[in-house]
């Protein structure tokens, strides 16, 4: 067939370039062919060699019904071992079904065959993001092939923040920033401060014709997760994707909420004046020394041995900014695969970050017991008390100084705004 399309399309060809007279009807059925020829050309369908299947179900996934584990121990662990059902995908049963509620019409497939159920699909996903098994593991564990779970992961990711993000990170608006402000000062005595902003490494494989664009400081390849959060380790904005080895400087500025807040766009409230006081300040993010001082973010005074305004203005948003550590620190204790390399392109990767991203924030919601109070840094009678989630893991690579921020080029309110903080948070001492 695909022959005798090519002998008419060569056969118009040849007519369309001598003075041979054809048949009206010939003519129009070699042009209708042409077309045809054309578009299957441009379709892969022609000239693509074709591939005999060795089997329609490989021999080892043969057994998925007998030695599966979502077949064989989804149910039992369901109705007779919660306790191993919330170990396998770090999520209580109960917690798993309203999830699997929300994203269910989502991750239904038809096909001649049956299909994966969407239940089976979650679970291996969850799986998959809470241990940070590799691929070929999962794919022997649960009786499919490794192309099948790559295909799962990529699917069910980006369902999960498509459809949550929404409702699990909606963009902040002035009532929003203003309820953050409350709450910050409320847990860290930082009047008029929004949210924490830091920046961390995901390292992920080397994609092909790269280059050393993925490559950072580290000495790794890696994508850029940039975010801020609110006083209760919420995540309120991220951004995923800029290179690892980005060397312009320019990974905070080119974040989509780094941009809003750097041209005043992000919504936050109006100027405010400090508690108990008649002078007026901008509200503010805080972020470390890594950031450019402006008049809505702030970071700490350089150098040591500061007078004792600026030390207490460096104690207080340290403490403040100790938030972002925190809800990074939560988010690779409880989705280990942030600690792997992610071996897949980094699209596919970005999506994997995103998804542990928008489940910290539902499970945080959800579940008192994705992060009990001894979970996260606190501050007793003694001083400072370590987080439970630092034993357990240690903490992403912070993106480079260098990277964030090229130059602090700060205009001169911003450095005055900073000092009137530090000397009101000198005058009024927690």
């Amino acid at each position: 067939m695909r022959c005798y399309a090519l002998l008419c399309f060569s056969l118009f060809i040849n007519y369309q370039y001598s003075n041979f007279k054809m048949d009206s009807e010939l003519e129009t059925v070699l042009v209708l062919l042409s077309a045809a020829v054309a578009a299957a050309v441009a379709a892969g369908q022609i000239f693509r060699p074709s591939r005999t299947r060795r089997w329609w179900v490989r021999p080892a996934n043969q057994s998925r019904g007998e030695a599966g584990l979502f077949d064989q121990q989804y149910q039992i662990l369901r109705q007779r071992d919660p306790e191993y059902f919330e170990k396998t995908i770090r999520m209580e049963l109960n917690t798993f079904d309203l999830l699997l509620a929300k994203v269910e019409d989502k991750l239904k497939k038809y096909s001649q065959r049956k299909s994966i159920e969407p239940a089976c699909r979650l679970f291996l996903t969850l799986h998959y993001l809470a241990h940070g098994d590799s691929i070929y593991t999962l794919s022997r564990t649960y009786r499919l092939g490794e192309s099948t779970v790559h295909r799962i992961v990529r699917e069910v990711t980006k369902v999960l923040w498509s459809e949550l993000s929404a409702e699990f990170m909606p963009i902040p608006g002035e009532q929003e920033w203003r309820l953050f402000s409350e709450q910050f000062f409320e847990r860290w005595n930082l009047p008029n401060c929004c949210a924490a902003v830091d920046g961390k490494h995901v390292a992920i494989q080397c994609p092909r014709n790269a280059g050393s664009q993925y490559f950072n400081y580290k000495k790794f390849h890696s994508i850029n997760l940039m975010a801020m959060c609110d006083a209760d380790y919420n995540f309120v904005a991220v951004d995923v994707g800029a290179y690892g080895g980005n060397s312009d400087g320019s990974v905070f500025a080119n974040s989509a909420f780094g941009l809003k807040l750097l041209t005043n766009q992000l919504n936050l409230p109006a100027d405010k004046p400090l508690p108990n006081s008649a002078t007026v300040v901008p509200h503010f993010i805080v972020g470390d020394a890594a950031f450019p001082l402006k008049d809505n973010l702030m970071r700490p005074y350089p150098g040591k041995n500061l007078p004792p305004a600026k030390d207490r203005f460096n104690y207080r948003l340290s403490r403040a900014r100790r938030v972002i550590e925190n809800a990074f620190g939560i988010l690779v204790a409880r989705w280990r695969i942030l600690l792997n390399v992610l071996f897949m392109e980094p699209d596919s990767a970005e999506y994997v970050v995103l998804a542990c991203v928008i489940l910290h924030n539902f499970m945080k919601k959800h579940s008192p017991a994705y992060c009990p109070p001894n979970f996260v840094d606190r501050e007793g009678a003694s001083g400072f008390i370590p987080g439970a989630w630092r034993e357990s893991t240690l903490p992403l690579p912070s993106i480079n100084a260098a990277q964030i921020c090229n130059g602090n080029n700060s205009r001169q309110s911003a450095y005055r705004i900073r000092d009137i903080l530090a000397e009101y948070l000198l005058q009024n001492p927690l």
